[in-house]
Formats: structure tokens, sequence, C-alpha cells
């Protein structure tokens, strides 16, 4: 056993995290066969992700303010901290801290068997997109 040394925050770019979004890495692979990634990510009051989807599916742990986690058929969730979310593999979704609260989310996601093809990027979300049709 070993004590993995902190990386740095990253402030995510943004072209996929619109507004400001801080990623922490928590454990990446460690190995060939290991294929886990997870981070804490904070995003500011109003931030969001681009659309997106995931190879193999994303779990979303809410540990502080209210996410809002949209679906392309218009459907707006909000989740609160102690609450987790799934996103099925390939379902196309964003990720948002709801106006005038920080938000912070821990997420789980498996490296495809293409790694660079874990998670694919979207256009940005609209307004419209962000508060549900």
């Amino acid at each position: 056993m070993e004590i993995r040394p902190q990386k740095p925050t990253i402030l995510n770019p943004s072209e996929q995290f619109p507004g400001q979004v801080w990623l922490d890495l928590i454990a990446t692979p460690q190995t060939d066969d290991q294929r886990v990634t997870v981070a804490k990510v904070r995003f500011a009051p109003g931030a969001r992700t681009a659309w997106h989807h995931h190879a193999r599916g994303q779990f979303l742990h809410v540990t502080e303010g209210v996410a809002r986690f949209g679906t392309r058929d218009g459907k707006v969730i909000e989740v609160h901290p102690g609450q987790t979310i799934y996103a099925a593999p390939g379902e196309e979704h964003f990720h948002a801290a709801s106006q005038g609260t920080f938000m912070e989310h821990i997420a789980i996601i498996e490296a495809a068997d293409d790694p660079t093809k874990s998670t694919t990027w979207l256009e940005q979300i609209t307004d419209e997109d962000y508060n549900g049709k």
C-alpha cells in the first residue's frame, strides 16, 4: 500500500465546461488492466458541461450544492447532496450547478477499450437546455 501524491487542481477547458469548473483527480488507473477514474469536480454557480456521453456510462455523486443533470429529451433533474445519478453508456447528457450556489460531485467513469473514446464531447448546451424544455 502507498499514499498517492496529490495532483494539482485543474481548471477544465471552457470549450467543454462553460463557466468555471475545477477537477481534482482522486484515482486513476495504475496498471494496464485498470479502467476506473474517480474525480472530484467543483462547479461555480451556473457553470455547466457541454453535451457529452461516455462509452461505459458514468456515476455522479453530489456532495455539495444543487446539481442539474439534463438529457436530450429536455428533462432536467435536480440532484442534492448524498444522491447519486447514473448516465448509461452512450446517453447524451450535461451536468451543471444551479444558479446561486456552488456544486460539487464525485465523478466515476470506466475507460473504453480505446481510452481516447471514453468521453465524447459535443456542442455547448443552450440556456433552454439548462432550464429544461
